[in-house]
């Protein structure tokens, strides 16, 4: 395959670059430490288009290609993952579900100012007993005529307290198994629609991630996403698309690493010489050089097979599988090519491999990215 860039995604790519190092870098330890959400650098990624950038421009968005929104993911993850994961969840789970099976009045209503980044949205599928095994959903959404009434629990939701607009994911008809979910749009400011704490977590310790508490919440019929009963196959649909930008945001996370445990080799002296003069250190810059690319030519195969209309089912699943792997390796080995400094907040790589540990379990664990991958590779 040829991944030669275009002229506008060079450009695209320079652009996420700049801003990464700009705007994200300065206080993106501040920021881990304090757990606090990049509120005016979310603001300034909308105004550069980056909130909808597969979204046509008719509906606020960029109109660019999947590959596009691969590399700007890539450049802000390098950086602040708790950054770019905003950017995967508004672009890849949000606003790619309403353009593709939303009406025509969803778009107008909602899509147009989460495209343009007016406003961040959400999607809310895991549960306490339902992460990996999504089939079972406990949050339930009665049919009452012209209304829904959900009530549950969402678990571990990014942009959970900041978001305007939630995808929610219920239980209509408990006897019709997955074929009786459903999808529905529900706004902040809902009666009994209650935001929880803020979840303490290890790594992406600036994305704002909460728990969602539903109590008798009437969401108007016109809010269901689909036909009745689409709303199972509308999660995985989303998620297969989703696991690209979470690919992408891993290769950013281990690209990063490396640029930093790179050039920290060429400044630090044992024994008489840089370290980057030493086998043992040259050796681990190469091994993770060589992964780096290989997961690359994995999401950037991904990101074509979708702008090329193939189905990205596999090729999804393996770059986030293999992406998220080499992240946190890459991420533990540039700690270690640190020495004691790979320890100390200052030098960065310690949040680097925090971060990574998240992207082998969100949208997907690794074992379900196993499951999808053997089963597309068994069918036939």
């Amino acid at each position: 395959m040829d991944f030669t860039l275009s002229e506008e995604q060079l450009m695209i790519q320079q652009a996420a670059k700049d801003f990464a190092q700009n705007e994200l870098l300065p206080e993106v330890i501040e920021r881990d430490d304090a757990q606090k959400f990049p509120a005016e650098q979310v603001k300034s990624m909308g105004e550069l288009g980056f909130l909808g950038m597969m979204v046509d421009e008719k509906y606020g968005g960029s109109g660019l290609d999947t590959l596009s929104y691969v590399l700007v993911m890539e450049e802000l993850s390098k950086v602040d993952a708790s950054a770019s994961v905003v950017v995967s969840v508004n672009n890849s789970l949000v606003c790619w579900g309403l353009e593709t099976f939303g009406s025509e009045n969803q778009k107008q209503k909602y899509l147009t100012r989460l495209a343009s980044g007016e406003i961040i949205g959400a999607f809310c599928l895991s549960e306490p007993e339902a992460g990996s095994d999504a089939t079972s959903q406990k949050t339930t959404a009665i049919d009452k005529g012209d209304h829904y009434v959900i009530n549950g629990t969402k678990n571990w939701i990014t942009n959970g307290g900041t978001a305007e607009v939630y995808l929610v994911i219920a239980q209509t008809d408990v006897e019709k198994g997955h074929k009786g979910i459903n999808a529905l749009i529900v706004e902040k400011g809902m009666e009994g629609f209650e935001i929880g704490p803020k979840e303490n977590k290890l790594g992406i310790r600036g994305s704002d991630t909460h728990s969602l508490l539903f109590n008798d919440v009437k969401v108007p019929k016109e809010n269901r996403i689909g036909e009745d009963g689409f709303g199972f196959k509308f999660a995985m649909k989303t998620l297969a698309g989703g696991r690209i930008g979470i690919a992408a945001q891993a290769l950013g996370i281990a690209t990063g690493a490396y640029e930093l445990a790179k050039k920290y080799s060429k400044e630090r002296k044992a024994f008489g010489t840089e370290i980057a003069n030493h086998q043992a250190i040259a050796f681990k810059l190469a091994d993770m050089h060589t992964k780096i690319q290989a997961a690359r030519h994995l999401v950037y195969q991904a990101a074509c097979d979708k702008d090329n209309g193939n189905d990205y089912t596999l090729s999804g699943a393996m770059a986030k599988l293999y992406a998220s792997e080499v992240a946190m390796e890459t991420a533990v080995e540039a700690v270690q090519i640190h020495g004691g400094n790979g320890f100390v907040k200052d030098y960065h790589v310690e949040r680097m491999m925090r971060d990574a540990k998240i992207t082998q379990i969100y949208e997907g664990t690794s074992e379900i990215q196993k499951i999808v991958i053997s089963r597309s590779i068994l069918k036939d």
